[in-house]
């Protein structure tokens, strides 16, 4: 079956999404990124006008992952609900906010000719015939070099944000899919910008897409 859905998972300055985009631009799918949980949002019910507004809708959104990568939080800053952490409330609502992402996920995946780069997409749409999942990675001293490139923060700095950002990605896994230690099997090409280029990765993936064509 051709690949119609592309799901992108990338580590902090590996160049997962400058990669992402070229590879729908080659492919003339579409790129999603955050519109997942603008979907997500949408159907729980918040205002339209902040889900069509991208800085308020990334800042309110934000919360919303931030609040379901952790044990307990206040959703309700998010989605206009009472947050109970010690309660079944909260843990239902956590629960309902998960399946709505997940959902959301899978309806965008149904649309087809589409690359996804959030929220580790690939977990969720695992078993498909037509989706081809991509971990794009490198070395944590690359990644901390790209970073302190692109923020011009000094070599400290720098770490700091990759290392807080490997730990919130496997929270993330932890608690959104409950994977305790992410895995190269768990994406069908892994792909090291250590040496190949953003052009180099783009050309793996866009072949590893037209394979079955």
């Amino acid at each position: 079956m051709p690949t119609r859905i592309v799901a992108i998972s990338h580590a902090t300055g590996a160049g997962g999404d400058t990669i992402g985009r070229m590879i729908a631009e080659r492919l003339g799918f579409r790129y999603i990124d955050e519109e997942i949980i603008s979907l997500a949002a949408a159907k729980e019910g918040l205002d339209s006008d902040v889900v069509a507004d991208a800085e308020r809708r990334k800042s309110l959104l934000d919360r919303i992952i931030t609040d379901l990568s952790r044990a307990g939080g206040n959703a309700a800053a998010g989605v206009g609900v009472v947050w109970d952490p010690e309660g079944a409330a909260g843990a239902t609502r956590h629960d309902e906010l998960r399946q709505t992402i997940i959902e959301a996920i899978h309806e965008t995946a149904m649309r087809g000719d589409v690359v996804i780069v959030a929220h580790a997409a690939s977990i969720p749409l695992a078993g498909r015939d037509d989706v081809l999942r991509v971990f794009i990675t490198a070395s944590v001293e690359t990644r901390v070099r790209r970073v302190g490139h692109d923020t011009r923060r000094d070599a400290a700095s720098a770490t700091k944000i990759v290392k807080q950002s490997d730990a919130g990605r496997a929270d993330y896994f932890q608690r959104f899919y409950r994977i305790d230690r992410e895995l190269p099997t768990h994406y069908d090409l892994v792909v090291n910008t250590d040496v190949l280029t953003e052009k180099d990765a783009v050309e793996l993936v866009v072949f590893a897409t037209r394979r079955n064509a």
